[in-house]
């Protein structure tokens, strides 16, 4: 296996472009259920406004330009192509930082972390909070994907990034990651503990266990109500998990001939676990960002590949792994449902932070927050 790491580029082709254009003049959009609201999933009045700025106001190649403005590069890991940005900051004492995304997410999500991460000091904080960063597509995502085999588990994931930070030449970094990059990022911890200096998660390193129905009354008001959502998305919303864990390519032939059906799928997601859930997800998060994440799926066809990764691995749901004995900082956003005392065990938890605004989708929501936890948590690491 070789350890050669290839600078890389993003260079769709015109073909392509021009072929989701037509796909998207000529689409077909289902006839609006009653009421035509989010109950059903995502309405057709929305979608066909969103639909018709993506063909005639979006233009992928600023997005393209944007990405290409920060050093990319591929190498291959356990025989798959892993691709990943990494931005060295100008400070000379910059600890090296791990970011991972989660589903439906992308590197999109952080490109405006890298900014303030790398150069504090431009935007307005301390330079000797200053990162370098390392920002992979998760296996089977994007431009790391398809997967070539199986067995894509977070802590394979874990072992991957910790050899993707010795072929760098850290020696010392820290990770951080929300969504799967929240379970992730543990496990990078748990097969590199020497390396690793701290873990630092949004949304919590794992959800509550099932047995915590049974602690109902000892819970605070707060996990009592993070609980119930717990349970309001098991009874309404756990579908896609159920398809996506169950039957990924059947439904990668929709999504990955669709742009329209890829649209929906990501957008149903992103209106659910931003906040607050009543306001649409252009509301909150820019239009164009929420295109050119989805444009990471569609142009790599990766939807089948990142919904098998994501959550075709059913055997480590609600399984307790060792604890690395790495510091571990939570950021708790509204929308999150992490409680502390179900975390513990199997993390070692030195920092806990409950914000009462900010969704799922935290680097794209409140950025200065999450930044600014970032910072406080790694301080005392350094």
């Amino acid at each position: 296996m070789s350890d050669e790491i290839t600078p890389f580029r993003i260079d769709i082709p015109q073909s392509q472009l021009d072929d989701l254009r037509s796909r998207l003049a000529a689409a077909r959009l289902p006839a609006p259920l009653p009421g035509d609201d989010w109950d059903t999933g995502v309405p057709v009045h929305w979608l066909r406004e969103l639909v018709d700025y993506w063909r005639d106001g979006y233009d992928w190649r600023a997005a393209e330009a944007e990405l290409n403005r920060h050093p990319q590069f591929v190498t291959e890991i356990e025989g798959q192509r892993i691709h990943f940005l990494h931005i060295r900051s100008a400070e000379p004492d910059a600890v090296p930082l791990l970011l991972t995304h989660g589903w439906p997410g992308s590197i999109v999500e952080f490109l405006g972390l890298i900014g303030p991460l790398t150069d504090p000091a431009a935007h307005g904080g301390n330079p000797a909070d200053a990162f370098h960063l390392v920002i992979p597509s998760l296996p089977g995502f994007g431009f790391s994907g398809p997967v070539s085999d199986t067995g894509w588990t977070r802590a394979r994931v874990g072992r991957v990034w910790a050899e993707l930070m010795n072929r760098l030449g850290y020696e010392r970094y820290g990770v951080q990651g929300g969504d799967i990059g929240g379970a992730v990022s543990p496990e990078v911890a748990r097969h590199a503990p020497d390396h690793v200096i701290g873990v630092h998660v949004n949304g919590g390193p794992n959800l509550p266990p099932p047995s915590a129905a049974d602690d109902y009354d000892q819970l605070t008001e707060l996990e009592q109500d993070r609980l119930r959502r717990i349970q309001a998305f098991m009874r309404e919303e756990f579908g896609y998990i159920s398809i996506q864990s169950t039957r990924p390519q059947a439904l990668a032939y929709g999504l990955v001939d669709s742009p329209v059906g890829q649209l929906a799928w990501i957008m149903d997601k992103f209106r659910e676990w931003t906040h607050p859930r009543n306001v649409v997800p252009d509301k909150i998060i820019d239009r164009d960002t929420l295109l050119t994440n989805v444009m990471m799926y569609w142009l790599t066809g990766t939807a089948g590949s990142a919904a098998y990764v994501g959550y075709a691995q059913p055997g480590e749901w609600g399984a307790t792994p060792a604890n690395s004995g790495v510091p571990t900082g939570v950021i708790a956003f509204a929308h999150d449902v992490c409680i502390r005392r179900y975390c513990e065990p199997s993390n070692t938890i030195t920092r806990w932070v409950d914000v009462d605004r900010g969704g799922h989708f935290a680097a794209l929501e409140e950025p200065e927050i999450l930044v600014g936890d970032i910072r406080e948590f790694f301080r005392d690491l350094r």
